[in-house]
């Protein structure tokens, strides 16, 4: 079994930028992931914007366990990639989530220049599993009856793979938020 600290780390990090400097902050978003991956232990990285000239910009970067992580946010790559930023760039919110608990974590504020808290304890895998099973079981019903028709003529992997490329981004952006949103009394009982 996985201790927290062998589990994957994703971080979130909301920052936010004068629209006009735009190209400078692509530049400079390329430059990180560019830096990034040249660590033992990195997953990705990628970052959205809420819509076309928003000041905030919301990053993302994966790495394959803790001690990775720290590498990286120790790094002097870093230190330098973060310092050539300074006067354009403010650095607004972060948290850090593992494994599957990170559906089930509450957010929260952290500033930029301190590690991460200590987060309190996920609930019990068996409320997990629930929780994950109360989304799933709607959307698996409602893709078999809106989907399945159009892939009988599949084979197997074919219509499973087409079936979880759809399902997943459902389930990972707009049911498990919700429905761990809604049960969060539950769970932390």
């Amino acid at each position: 079994m996985q201790t927290l600290a062998q589990l994957p780390v994703t971080v979130a990090i909301t920052r936010r930028v004068d629209p006009d400097r735009d190209a400078e902050m692509a530049a400079w978003v390329r430059a990180g992931a560019s830096l990034a991956e040249d660590f033992p232990g990195f997953l990705g990285t990628g970052w959205v914007r809420p819509e076309p000239g928003s000041a905030e910009w919301h990053m993302l970067y994966r790495f394959a366990d803790a001690e990775s992580l720290r590498n990286w946010e120790e790094s002097p790559q870093r230190r330098w990639w973060l310092s050539s930023a300074e006067g354009f760039v403010e650095h607004a919110r972060e948290e850090r989530r593992s494994g599957i608990e990170g559906w089930f974590d509450p957010p929260r504020e952290q500033p930029a220049d301190q590690p991460s808290a200590a987060t309190e304890k996920a609930p019990p895998r068996w409320k997990q599993a629930v929780t994950i099973w109360l989304g799933f079981f709607p959307v698996s019903l409602v893709a078999a009856v809106l989907l399945n028709p159009h892939l009988d003529g599949l084979n197997v992997v074919l219509r499973t793979l087409i079936s979880t490329l759809c399902l997943t981004p459902v389930m990972t952006y707009l049911v498990l938020p919700r429905v761990t949103r809604a049960l969060q009394p539950w769970l932390r009982r």
